[in-house]
């Protein structure tokens, strides 16, 4: 039985009752809302930061809205993105599956549509500013794909009235549905079935002088579908491309409907709509005419011709996007730049122009980046501001890639900072020692590091990507801080690899978070290594040091005259991101800036040099942690038998093993040292924990012996225990399982017990708290709250995050000594299981020197819905 444990909770037969409201997440979300409304006078949570990326889906998933803002797909989420505060606004939540495709209604700032993998549409619609608490977002689904949504598209038919929303999509089911909004009800009207084919790509509009709708869809059979709304039938069939078509979208200008298509066969082609005048007796005259296709609106009585206006060869490889640059309102009517913006998979964005003389469309500007190492695979998508001053581009990998338009050379497009994030899930998080950074690693084979960007001129305080220490070849499953500007990692290998901070991160680091070198740089700088570079077909970053770095010839110089030349060992190009033009070195190629680097210097830039490798077992790391004396590492991998599950210790300054800690039978999946060094936690798939004592130091190293466990009699935990930690005075641990229980366990106060009693005097000293669902990180504040409560963080399987207070009362535990402090709100939280919960070292908020910064704490949380989320919470507020 697993209620078979020691006395104290021995009478409670059936399982524990939460205490009030603790088990509550079944019945009654209780969202920071309900937090603000029962009497608090701010909310007690707020999002800090929310790091993310777009979903690798092929064209469509980053839309550009009239209103500024930048609505993308993330994960199961539609997150909306504020370019010019460089801040994501808010998180649209609705979806079950990875969003493939978002689209802003035409002409309007906030309404879009989305869809899913979940074979579902969303209609989003809100009134007032969207941000992350406000529950004034209205959603109506549109069900009725039998396959995953893969493009959309909205219009409605009059500008003046909102009464019909006509919505078409196209699914993996090999229809295109056309949907009619009517108020809060939304049905699907006609479907065009494709027979065995896929529609990559619809596009709605009207015809000129009219409003009939006309529908374009490109597709796998390399030809163009035109519909329209009279009959349902295909209408007319252009052909031209020779590879599947990938993108198609309609500008208006003037009298004529323009159609932009793009496909695999690297090519662009421009379609012209226009009415056809009654046929005119042909007059003789040698001149060369294109081919029109005619086509009659029998309601309207009105022939149209479309014919190709212009095919843009200028990709080396598949476009997978094109977009006409936003129409404007002008002295009353709506003007439509002759523009378009292409993406591609040879790694180049263009923007293409007709002449002003010839009227033919040329090449105006193109935009390369990741030219040079970088696993990076070319664009799926990109896009126009609204103004046509920036655009974004979605890259192969997730990767958002902003460029701003210069004020004096129109030609020049300079890169801009915006949001960046993992694109796989994340498995864990850190802060660093003095809580001015977090760190991440994830399933996408990147470690990140997060730090908040200090302008001078302004008071907001931003967080952003400034270093990607690691880019390794396996997906990386755990990390932990060695000090300051050193950690280690564990990958699924059985390696454990650590890194340190080269000079160029900590320079870059001091100026954009307006922290003194000197306060950084305990020893000689110029002693480190000036960045990393990986070595083709390699794993490992080696140092980069000042004398290493290429010379870059001069571009009059013949420079691919040898093999070593074409394919440079040294790809990494110091990057100091300052104001200060008198430290730029041009002989080195020192890049400039006052921001944090873009993504393209992120890819290859910011590495970390690996310093050490540490060999031992058998099988993937699964987990390491360091003690808060940064003397010992310990760590595990995955195991199936007990020899393979033993926790290794490491010195940090030999990097030599120490000891082989032997107990548990399956693997280990969290380690934690007690604040005081003077206890090791483990916890595992076993479900049982283990906990290690340190003995006297021998001269190697400090020697664990194991002085409390649970085993099949005493445990308490039923299914795999996912996460530990320990109270910040190192009295009490807890442990959170699959089985939905969290138990704090104590007491572990060295004053209180004695060497060989430990096994009776650590027990539960809590009662077990219901957490509603599968427990899958905990965390436990460094500071406690004003009346001395500890304050805990639980991290569930289904994305949720609870607060919880905790305090012993007497000395058997009791339902009240729990209190629920909040349920983080559901737009908040993550869409997918918590990996990791993470508390800030310190009170405060990091990049601010507030001062009541006792009064806010900082939880670092990090999930499987591939975002790393930072949230500021008052303590006085809990």
């Amino acid at each position: 039985e697993a209620g078979a444990a020691p006395p104290p909770r021995a009478p409670r037969a059936p399982p524990p009752q939460a205490p009030p409201r603790a088990g509550s997440l079944p019945r009654e979300p209780r969202g920071v809302a309900h937090a603000v409304a029962a009497g608090k006078m701010a909310a007690p949570v707020s999002i800090c930061h929310i790091a993310c990326c777009a979903n690798r889906a092929g064209g469509g998933a980053v839309a550009w809205g009239r209103g500024g803002l930048l609505a993308f797909g993330s994960c199961h989420d539609v997150i909306l993105y504020d370019p010019v505060m460089r801040r994501a606004v808010a998180a649209l939540r609705g979806h079950t599956g990875r969003v493939n495709c978002v689209r802003w209604v035409r002409r309007r700032d906030r309404e879009l549509i989305s869809g899913g993998s979940d074979k579902q549409l969303i209609f989003w619609e809100w009134k007032d500013t969207v941000t992350w608490n406000n529950q004034l977002v209205k959603s109506i689904p549109l069900k009725g794909h039998t396959e995953a949504v893969f493009a959309v598209d909205a219009v409605y038919q009059s500008d003046e009235s909102d009464l019909n929303l006509l919505v078409a999509s196209a699914a993996s089911d090999s229809t295109v549905r056309i949907w009619s909004r009517h108020g809060s009800e939304a049905k699907c009207i006609e479907i065009l079935q494709f027979g065995n084919g896929f529609v990559m790509d619809v596009c709605l509009s009207f015809l000129p002088g009219s409003n009939v709708p006309i529908l374009a869809c490109g597709g796998d059979d390399c030809k163009i579908s035109l519909f329209i709304q009279q009959n349902g039938q295909k209408t007319l069939v252009l052909p031209g491309h020779e590879d599947w078509i990938r993108g198609v979208e309609w500008a208006v200008c003037g009298e004529d409907l323009f159609l932009a298509s793009c496909a695999q066969d690297c090519l662009i082609r421009i379609w012209k709509v226009c009415t056809k005048l009654k046929q005119l007796p042909e007059t003789e005259d040698d001149s060369i005419k294109l081919k029109e296709n005619i086509f009659t609106v029998k309601d309207a009585d009105t022939s149209y011709a479309v014919s190709l206006e212009s095919v843009l060869a200028g990709h080396e490889n598949w476009v997978y996007a094109v977009h006409w640059q936003p129409s404007f309102s002008k002295d009353g009517s709506m003007q439509q730049p002759m523009r378009i913006l292409s993406a591609s998979m040879d790694k180049t964005v263009i923007i293409w122009e007709p002449d002003k003389e010839s009227g033919v469309w040329l090449e105006q500007a193109s935009v390369r980046v990741g030219e040079v190492g970088g696993n990076t695979l070319g664009f799926f998508d990109c896009q126009f501001s609204p103004d046509g001053s920036m655009i974004i581009a979605h890259a192969f990998h997730g990767a958002l890639h902003l460029w701003k338009q210069a004020a004096v050379n129109k030609k020049e497009w300079s890169p801009e900072v915006v949001i960046s994030g993992h694109f796989n899930s994340v498995e864990d998080v850190k802060w660093d020692p003095e809580g001015e950074f977090i760190i991440s690693v994830g399933s996408d084979q990147t470690t990140r590091l997060f730090a908040p960007w200090k302008r001078k001129e302004e008071t907001q305080v931003t967080w952003h990507e400034i270093a990607r220490p690691q880019v390794h070849g396996y997906d990386l499953r755990c990390l932990a801080m060695i000090g300051r500007f050193e950690f280690v990692s564990g990958a699924d290998e059985k390696v454990l690899r650590v890194f340190r901070a080269p000079k160029n991160f900590i320079e870059n680091f001091s100026n954009i978070t307006g922290i003194p070198m000197e306060k950084l740089c305990s020893h000689q700088s110029s002693d480190l290594p000036e960045g990393a570079t990986v070595p083709a077909l390699g794993l490992s970053n080696k140092a980069v040091f000042e004398g290493d770095m290429a010379v870059q010839p001069d571009e009059d110089e013949e420079s691919f005259n040898t093999i070593s030349n074409q394919y440079p060992e040294i790809y990494f190009q110091p990057l100091i991101l300052t104001a200060d033009l008198k430290k730029l070195n041009l002989s080195r190629l020192f890049k400039s800036f006052v921001e944090p680097p873009p993504e393209d210097h992120l890819l290859q830039n910011t590495l970390w040099p690996e310093i050490q490798k540490l060999y031992g077992h058998g099988y993937e790391i699964f987990c390491v942690a360091c003690n808060n004396s940064n003397t010992v590492i310990a760590s595990a991998c995955k195991a199936s038998k007990k020899e393979h599950a033993a926790v290794i210790l490491w010195s940090t300054t030999s990097w030599k093993k120490l000891q082989s800690l032997s107990f548990h039978n399956l693997t280990v999946t969290q380690l934690a040292f007690s604040p005081d060094d003077s206890f090791l936690l483990a916890v595992s798939r076993d479900r049982n924990w283990s906990l290690w004592r340190k003995q006297d130091s021998s001269e190697s190293g400090p020697v664990f012996t194991c002085c409390a466990y649970t085993d099949k009699n005493t445990a308490v935990h039923s299914r795999i225990i996912w996460s530990c930690d320990w109270t910040p005075d190192s009295k009490y641990f807890i442990t959170g399982s699959r089985d939905k229980k969290v138990i704090i366990w104590g007491q572990c106060d060295l004053s209180v017990i004695t060497e060989g009693n430990e096994l009776d005097s650590i027990k539960p000293c809590s009662t077990v708290l219901d957490a509603g669902d599968s427990v899958t990180a905990v965390g436990i504040s460094h500071v406690l709250t004003p009346d001395g409560r500890y304050i805990v963080a639980v991290g569930l399987e289904n994305g949720k995050i609870i607060l919880y207070t905790w305090k012993q009362s007497g000395k058997e535990p009791a339902l009240a000594d729990w209190t629920t402090g909040v349920e983080i709100d559901n737009s908040q939280s993550h869409a997918l299981a918590v990996k990791r919960l993470c508390w800030r070292h310190h009170a405060g908020r990091a990049g601010h020197n507030d001062e009541n910064s006792s009064k806010w704490l900082q939880l670092a949380s990090c999930g499987a819905d591939h975002s790393v989320k930072i949230f500021n919470i008052n303590r006085f507020a809990l």
